[in-house]
């Protein structure tokens, strides 16, 4: 249930015009892109020794870094508008356990975005040391 309410509330940040959306939105297509091709050019450049295809690919995967950091205030809000949505809803009592457990649950799934887009920003910065050595 809380997993539905929290699509629900992003659904709502787009009609809403929500700016992180919105940037979110309009990178996509270039980070749906360099998602499934970043590694492959970089593995290519690699067995190639074409620096420059390895940079490309670097410049491919940080597009996707930005990405992942643009959605988490798209995450957060949507989960904090996921819960006021549910109480509004009658589907769980304001102050109730099912509100606290739900609390948690959708924190917990927010900083799991946190945790990928954390280890994407350190495997971006090994990249770039391996690039400049």
């Amino acid at each position: 249930m809380a997993i539905v309410s929290a699509w629900s509330a992003r659904q709502l940040l787009h009609g809403q015009a929500y700016v992180p959306m919105r940037i979110r939105s309009a990178i996509w297509p270039l980070a749906g892109f360099a998602t499934n091709a970043w590694w492959v050019i970089l593995l290519v450049g690699a067995v190639l020794g074409a620096t420059g295809l390895m940079t490309f690919a670097i410049i491919l995967y940080a597009a996707v870094v930005i990405f992942e950091l643009v959605t988490l205030p798209v995450e957060f809000d949507a989960s904090r508008r996921a819960k006021k949505q549910l109480v509004e809803l009658g589907l769980m009592g304001k102050g109730s356990e099912d509100q606290e457990g739900t609390s948690r649950v959708l924190c917990a799934a927010a900083m799991t975005y946190v945790a990928a887009a954390l280890a994407s920003l350190m495997t971006l910065l090994y990249y770039l040391a391996i690039l400049r050595n």
